[in-house]
């Protein structure tokens, strides 16, 4: 008789819950923002606001070496602006590398 695999999925389901809520309750603390600028060529095209979501690699030292756009509205308007910003942010040293999502809107009430 072959024996069910139905418990180890649960037990497999059921640990990726667990390391996906510790991953969420482990989120690396911030202590250096850096606002991104508003970039002129936006407003040039009437372009008033926007969000940029974005995945960050952080180092044990909590520097940041690497910016991913995930999503962005409108495309490549932020791009450039968001990646600036965010590779000046700095998060408290864990220790290990880490990897961080962070959404950023824009918005230029000028």
């Amino acid at each position: 008789m072959k024996p069910s695999l139905r418990p180890l999925f649960q037990i497999l389901a059921a640990s990726a819950l667990m390391l996906s809520l510790a991953a969420q309750a482990a989120a690396p603390k911030v202590i250096k923002k850096v606002p991104p600028e508003f970039p002129r060529e936006a407003a040039q095209q009437s372009i008033s606001s926007g969000v940029v979501k974005a995945k960050l690699s952080i180092d044990a030292d909590g520097k940041v070496t690497e910016v991913a756009i995930v999503e962005a509205e409108p495309r490549r308007v932020f791009d450039k602006a968001v990646t600036r910003a965010l590779m000046d942010w700095r998060f408290e040293a864990s220790g290990e590398k880490q990897t961080h999502e962070v959404k950023l809107v824009f918005r230029n009430e000028d």
